[in-house]
């Protein structure tokens, strides 16, 4: 089989799309063919050598997801079966054209659904969900804050929030893919960047209140944006860090408002953690789809082996939604 693998970490120059060996599944494992896979940041980051695959995982083949059908399974494996439509997260090693997983891992591709979506689905939506939803007790009713609202995992929650009953207020900084979120649900969109007062705009989409529970895909600055706009007991959940990881806070307003803070990752948790994880969201989060309620959002599908051009656009921060790239 074929695959994108690294020589060194000087970027997505340093993949490669080349022979290697087809995986060979253990007892409880299935082995997939790949129809279609999608970028993530921290495959951008491993290929610069800051973010290297977790133990266990393939370490030179990045790749956190995927979508495709069962070619094999091992001796113990009970719950799928050759043929089947499957997606799902990884450690690593999606950008290939197999790859074994747990079966405890693997999520049904919604009926109907295309790979090219189906593969957009597994990294946003369950990392948005598990956010919101599992780790920040989101009520309907309450009102959320989405930064980075135009990415794949920002327009995934502000999908699931509104699903949810939520009241969604999101931050970027273009115009057009705020504009763009009306379609998901937003109800207010709140331009970021130089020149702007985004924590006075927040305030005024909340008529002073401020918001119950903030995603935070950024880090750095919207952290502290984060603080002066959170509602009294209000929750933050820490996803991401595009911005840095050493913001400049008011921990005062920690204490006065009594608020919550998390930091959350999927790549780096155990496999009993995803195991469950996967268990939840097939029987709470996958029938949203099947209802029309949560559909990807793909920014545009590309060759798996033109992966460089996908990071780079990536790195020019002008997607909405997911870069997918097919497996043919």
């Amino acid at each position: 089989m074929k695959a994108l693998r690294l020589h060194g970490f000087t970027g997505p120059s340093a993949l490669r799309w080349e022979e290697v060996a087809a995986p060979v599944p253990a007892a409880s494992e299935v082995r997939v063919r790949v129809r279609a896979t999608a970028l993530n940041r921290a495959d951008l980051l491993q290929t610069l050598g800051r973010y290297p695959a977790p133990p266990g995982a393939t370490p030179d083949i990045p790749g956190l997801e995927y979508a495709g059908e069962v070619l094999e399974v091992g001796e113990r494996v009970t719950r799928v079966k050759p043929g089947d439509r499957v997606m799902g997260l990884v450690g690593g090693g999606a950008f290939a054209e197999q790859l074994c997983v747990s079966e405890r891992e693997v999520l049904p591709v919604p009926e109907g659904m295309s790979f090219t979506d189906a593969a957009a689905l597994p990294e946003a939506f369950l990392t948005a969900w598990d956010a919101l939803v599992l780790q920040g007790g989101l009520r309907a009713g309450e009102t959320v804050l989405v930064h980075a609202a135009g990415s794949g995992v920002g327009a995934a929650a502000v999908q699931v929030a509104v699903a949810a009953g939520a009241r969604v207020v999101g931050t970027s900084r273009t115009a057009d893919k705020l504009s763009r979120l009306a379609a998901f649900g937003l109800h207010a969109g709140v331009l970021t960047g130089e020149g702007q007062d985004a924590a006075a705009d927040v305030l005024a989409a909340t008529r002073g209140r401020g918001v119950d529970l903030v995603l935070d895909l950024v880090g750095g600055s919207a952290v502290s944006l984060s603080l002066k706009v959170l509602a009294p007991r209000g929750r933050l959940l820490l996803v991401g860090l595009l911005d840095g990881a050493a913001p400049q806070v008011d921990l005062g307003l920690v204490l006065r408002k009594r608020l919550q803070l998390t930091g959350t990752v999927m790549r780096s948790r155990s496999p009993e953690e995803k195991a469950t994880l996967a268990a939840q969201a097939e029987r709470m989060l996958l029938p949203l789809f099947a209802s029309g309620a949560l559909r990807p959002a793909v920014d545009v599908v590309l060759p798996l082996p033109r992966a460089a051009e996908g990071f780079a656009r990536m790195a020019a921060n002008g997607t909405f939604g997911k870069i997918v790239l097919q497996v043919d």
